[in-house]
């Protein structure tokens, strides 16, 4: 069961990482277990990479389950860490949304990794009915999952987490933008390809595949749903460092990100590649 989690605030960044581990597990046991799942198929498709000598788009078949996996685990625990800031008159709704976004993880990672298996990709993947069938079904569980993070976006306005101002405004400020990546993911969706003005596939950054030679939606969408983490670890450090201008310059810095997610946003919808090569 989640209860309420006392943060600390001056001492956070000193606690090991096992005592972190530990009173997130003690929170909310339902997205520390599915942070953990995600940690051994993580250490999967890590084995299999350099076993596997499969290509798919241009990249090792086995590195996009790879980088799901790592991505989904920092969703999964940071979304569970911030959740049990809230009052506990509101954990009755954070183990509901807890169990749903599990759910829609769960799904989302297992189909990535079943097309991995199958040598092909998972997304924008309309070559047989058996693959637009799988595309579908990630497409609903990420569209449920988008209103399960609205719904803690909710919470965290209406129950005032614990924590220092600054924190509070990272939190609400970082699931509001990281809404915003998810929906610039809908837009990759709705194009059904990533690259604008080069088919998917392309010549890329290394280790990220980001296109070189044309506009790459992937990187708003990816710098969007990390303002999840950015933005509370923000707000955390300007509370200990200037506790009087914490809120004021938190809103600043969620501002400053929003504008960097939609300048990569925009510069990818005209076809500019973020480093050229």
């Amino acid at each position: 069961m989640s209860t309420a989690l006392p943060l600390p605030t001056n001492s956070l960044a000193l606690h090991p990482i096992s005592t972190w581990l530990r009173t997130l597990h003690r929170a909310n046991p339902v997205l520390s277990v599915a942070g953990w799942l995600h940690v051994l198929l993580f250490g999967v498709a890590l084995v299999l990479l350099p076993l596997d000598v499969r290509v798919v788009t241009g990249t090792p078949v086995w590195l996009k389950p790879l980088k799901f996996s790592l991505s989904v685990l920092a969703y999964a625990w940071t979304l569970g860490w911030l959740l049990a800031a809230l009052p506990p008159v509101a954990q009755r709704a954070v183990r509901r949304i807890s169990w749903g976004v599990a759910a829609s993880m769960v799904v989302e990672i297992g189909c990535v990794f079943l097309q991995a298996a199958r040598g092909t990709t998972s997304h924008y993947n309309v070559a047989s009915v058996f693959d637009i069938v799988v595309f579908q079904l990630m497409g609903v569980f990420i569209a449920a999952n988008t209103v399960l993070t609205l719904a803690a976006l909710y919470l965290v306005w209406r129950h005032r987490p614990q924590g220092p101002a600054g924190y509070v405004w990272g939190i609400r400020l970082g699931l509001l933008v990281f809404l915003v990546g998810s929906v610039l993911g809908g837009v990759m969706i709705g194009l059904n390809r990533h690259t604008v003005g080069a088919p998917d596939g392309g010549p890329g950054l290394p280790g990220l595949g980001w296109s070189t030679r044309a506009g790459d939606l992937r990187i708003a969408h990816f710098l969007g749903m990390h303002a999840l983490q950015a933005l509370p670890l923000l707000g955390w450090w300007l509370s200990r460092r200037i506790p009087s201008r914490a809120t004021l310059l938190t809103w600043l810095g969620a501002t400053l990100y929003a504008g960097a997610v939609a300048l990569l946003f925009i510069g990818a919808m005209q076809g500019q590649p973020l480093l050229a090569r």
